[in-house]
């Protein structure tokens, strides 16, 4: 379950942060080649997912888990 539960917080961390990427970032990257696209978007895209998202839907959902296994 412990691997499952990764698996989901990364997944709904992520999915949504390269959509945004994507839509705000992709127009201004085009000119470049992609390996330079792909660095800019690893420069934004990890540090963001491993300070702030993962941090916060790890809290999310281990609060959920206390609550639903309090009732």
């Amino acid at each position: 379950m412990k691997k499952l539960k990764t698996v989901l917080i990364v997944w709904i961390s992520i999915y949504p942060l390269i959509t945004l990427v994507n839509i705000f970032c992709l127009s201004y990257l085009t000119p470049y080649p992609v390996y330079i696209r792909t660095f800019i978007l690893t420069i934004i895209l990890v540090p963001t997912m491993v300070y702030i998202l993962i941090p916060f839907w790890t809290k999310v959902i281990d609060n959920f888990e206390a609550r639903w296994k309090k009732e």
